[in-house]
């Protein structure tokens, strides 16, 4: 749903303020503190680490060779992994590759090309080793032409983190896209029901999901208006996707959203040659329950190929009464041929989730019955509202009691994908998608004037009454449709994209009241607001990838994008929303990257990005006052990665500096709602380190950590002041952008005792953030450190293909923390006070599945 409909209402009168999601910001803590405190808990393991990295050397060798296709014609480009490792490279203009320092034995080597079928060989080293390779023409093409040109290649000088299919259904057992990317660096995920299913969030580098940039085969996923995603809207998605590719910073050129922290690009299935059916099934704490059947007919006649899935989610969440029931499918069917893909593809999901948005207060987490009191007494709850939340579980308290306060809503798209090769060089992309979505929200609003909903006051007798307790729903019913294209050449040197997309959202927004105390003479169904928002999207982008040298690759890409946005009608505060807003902007990139071997690559870039307001943006806007204007992004980026039969590590240098973010400061509009302000300088910097070490056969390890600096120069935060009916300005110079940490780190160690059996320690440190801008320690979510135990066992019976058993351990050592929150400010009677709302995390809680292919 549109992120007006989503997020619970602003709507902050200076004096008593609505409760609601209002200001969501946060902080990081002391650089040295974060590390030390996360060293501490991982300090053994990190000893470990360099013990082995450090050991003596061996004997080492290299290969060497070429690869042509079968009619005798080099293939620059190719890729050569040896497979179990993370060592690869890429063959170079005249098909030649090397892969040197190899450690004498035994390794499996494979060498792949698009339109090609993949080549794999065991080469026994004991000395250098020099071969020939050559690839058999496939008879059709893959799939994965539908994302190259929104994709970083293996040169492009980008921050990129690749998910693979057994990845995601190693780790696919019930929870939502965030909590399965968790590990990837730089990556936060949250969860409002505290357990991983129905509304969930992530951050990059601590830039929330409306500045991320998602698409799927090229097609954008974002909210058009509020630039949001929802993965609620397509539950057990991944159920459905073949690989994901994540681009930390500005990156490469896309459709859609503006990518003001990273990119998320997501495949769907890919063609299977052989027929399949699958089910995987879970069950774990909170009666949380995973359904889902998969099947496809692998390839008919050579050319046809069909897929589909089915799923249902269920779960009653760790937080009161925060239930999901969730429901989706796929359908996809394609034709393939050796020159030409044809591929129609609709999935849908459907939702219905009980409301967890407000989060639980700071003082019923801390038990602080004085606190506790205060918001009665302040007028921020009523009396019910306050024994209630007296009365409750400190950790899973939920301020709404209503029975059916709860978000519907159902999303279902269409994409009609075409690809068509053109000779050897050249391949044509194209793409037609439609994404129809309807539902609403609903809440009981008690004692509410009539007035706020246009509507009269009621008469009884001599008495005039002026507020009756409500139930209404809030709507969105949207139409997003448009199309995407990409020309392709890649001969010898040269690797060119010509690609242009154009989207039109047309979107109605209102309100119903369903019900009421005292209705007096409302109609039935009567709405109270609607609205409109129509926003077209164009785009055309150019890159070009250029081999200098052997060793050597420019990289350039120029963008320009125009977005037309025009509001109309009424907002639900009764405000004329009516607007019109035309940008156009010009997006240009550039880029080093440098291989000196095949265990070496550096790489440098700078990108540019611009990011116009969302719709909350214009529409909590002071008409009156200063309106928001777009963002601009400069990025610049700096890499270096090692890798070797058993060691990888490598390390990303990134300043993104920001010119007019739009942040929010405390500051109001005319009817008392916070609104976001453009503030002119403001920056993040840090280093991305990534290592991993295969200590021995049957044991690994993976670690990520990224630390940063993240800042707003000459910041001035705004407080509501309730003895004034006015709001003080405080001057805090540089300050620190809320919700982001200086640290956070991932460790996987992984361990395979016996044969089909993993066994996986995923654990994640946060570091301290803030929730406002101010950098007050009274305003944060404390760091965390979360253990997560996966173990799979697989077997292969005769009359099955494997039955793997999973189980998922989270928060294994039973950690209580938060990692969301809100908060707004106020000052009253001299003091300043505050209203928030934390979201915290279940502790240890379980999910046990099978996968069963049969």
């Amino acid at each position: 749903m549109n992120e007006e409909l989503r997020s619970y209402p602003l709507n902050l009168i200076r004096l008593v303020p609505a409760k609601g999601r209002c200001i969501r910001i946060s902080i990081p803590a002391s650089l040295v503190n974060c590390l030390t405190k996360f060293i501490k808990k991982m300090k053994t393991l990190f000893f470990f680490l360099f013990l082995i990295a450090g050991t003596g050397a061996f004997a080492q060798s290299k290969i060497e060779g070429k690869v042509y296709s079968d009619e005798n014609e080099p293939l620059p480009g190719a890729s050569i992994v040896v497979e179990g490792t993370t060592i690869g490279t890429i063959a170079d203009a005249n098909g030649s590759f090397e892969l040197s320092n190899l450690k004498n034995g035994r390794h499996q080597l494979k060498v792949s090309f698009i339109g090609y079928q993949s080549y794999s060989t065991i080469v026994t080293l004991t000395q250098n080793v020099s071969l020939d390779v050559v690839l058999q023409k496939t008879e059709i093409m893959t799939d994965e032409v539908f994302v190259y040109a929104t994709r970083a290649g293996s040169k492009t000088p980008v921050a990129t983190s690749e998910i693979s299919k057994l990845q995601i259904e190693s780790k696919n057992i019930g929870q939502d896209v965030p909590f399965l990317l968790n590990s990837t660096p730089s990556f936060v995920a949250s969860s409002d029901a505290g357990a991983g299913v129905g509304y969930t969030g992530f951050r990059i580098r601590g830039t929330d999901a409306n500045r991320i940039n998602v698409t799927i085969n090229g097609i954008p996923f974002n909210e058009a208006e509020s630039h949001d995603v929802y993965w609620v809207d397509l539950p057990d998605f991944l159920s459905s996707v073949e690989n994901i590719q994540i681009q930390r910073g500005v990156g490469t050129s896309t459709h859609g959203a503006a990518a003001f922290g990273a990119t998320i690009n997501m495949q769907t299935n890919a063609l299977r040659k052989d027929a399949y059916a699958e089910y995987s099934g879970s069950a774990g704490s909170f009666q949380t329950i995973k359904n889902t059947f998969r099947t496809g007919s692998g390839l008919l006649n050579n050319h046809f190929s069909f897929d589909a899935r089915l799923s249902a989610i269920s779960s009653n969440g760790f937080i009161d009464r925060a239930f999901s029931k969730m429901n989706s499918y796929y359908l996809s069917g394609g034709y393939y041929s050796d020159n030409t893909i044809v591929k129609l593809i609709t999935f849908s999901g459907k939702e219905k989730t009980y409301q967890a948005w407000n989060g639980i207060p700071s003082v019923r987490l801390n038990s602080n019955v004085e606190g506790i009191k205060r918001y009665e007494e302040h007028g921020l709850y009523s009396h019910d509202e306050t024994e209630a939340m007296l009365a409750a579980n400190p950790r899973t308290y939920n301020l709404y009691t209503y029975e059916n306060q709860t978000d519907n809503y159902q999303q279902d798209h269409y994409q009609l994908l075409f690809n068509q090769k053109f000779g050897k060089y050249i391949h044509l992309n194209a793409a037609l998608h439609l994404t129809h979505g309807e539902g609403y929200y609903e809440e009981y609003k008690a004692d509410k004037k009539y007035s706020s909903y246009n509507l009269p006051n009621v008469i009884i007798g001599t008495d005039t009454i002026t507020k009756t307790n409500f139930v209404r729903q809030k709507w969105l019913d949207n139409n997003f449709y448009g199309g995407i294209f990409s020309f392709n050449y890649r001969k010898d040197k040269s690797d060119f994209t010509l690609g242009a997309g154009w989207s039109e959202y047309d979107g109605d927004h209102f309100g119903k009241i369903i019900w009421a105390q005292l209705p007096g003479k409302m109609p039935k169904d009567y709405e109270w607001y609607r609205g409109d928002g129509i926003k077209t999207d164009f785009n055309v982008y150019i890159k070009y990838n250029y081999a200098l040298t052997e060793k050597l690759n420019l990289f350039a890409d120029l963008q320009y994008r125009n977005i037309i946005h025009s509001i109309d009608g009424i907002d639900d505060d009764l405000r004329d929303l009516t607007q019109d807003h035309n940008y156009d902007f010009i997006n240009p990139k550039f880029g080093v990257y440098y291989q000196p071997n095949s265990h070496s690559t550096f790489y440098v870039s700078q990108a540019i990005g611009h990011r116009e307001p969302n719709r909350s943006n214009f529409t909590d806007a002071d008409p009156n006052g200063k309106q928001p204007t777009y963002e601009k992004l400069n990025d610049f980026e700096g890499g270096y990665k090692y890798q070797s039969s058993r060691f990888t590590a490598g390390a990303n240098l990134y300043y993104m500096n920001y010119k007019d973010q739009l942040i929010l400061t405390g500051e109001i509009n005319d009817v008392g709602s916070a609104i976001m302000t453009n503030v002119d300088d403001s920056y993040r910097a840090g280093i991305e380190i990534v290592a991993g070490i295969k200590i021995l056969p049957n044991l690994e390890w993976d670690i990520n950590a990224t630390f940063s600096q993240n800042k707003i120069k000459n910041f001035t935060e705004y407080v509501d002041n309730w003895d004034t009916w006015g709001q003080d300005s405080i001057v805090h110079g540089t300050s620190d952008i809320a919700f982001s940490p200086s640290l956070i780190a991932n460790s996987t160690i992984r361990y395979q005792p016996i044969k089909n059996l993993d066994i996986n320690l995923i654990s994640q440190y946060v570091g301290k953030q803030y929730i406002d801008n101010g950098s007050s320690n009274d305003r944060r979510l404390d760091a965390y450190f979360v253990n997560n135990l996966k173990v799979s066992y697989s077997i292969h019976p005769q009359f099955l293909k494997e039955i793997c058993f999973n189980l998922l351990v989270s928060n294994l050592f039973n950690e209580e923390y938060e990692s969301n929150a809100w908060v707004y400010s106020y000052i009253y009677g001299g003091t300043r006070y505050k209203m928030d709302g934390y979201f915290p995390q279940a502790g240890t809680n379980i999910l046990m599945g099978v996968d069963i292919k049969f």
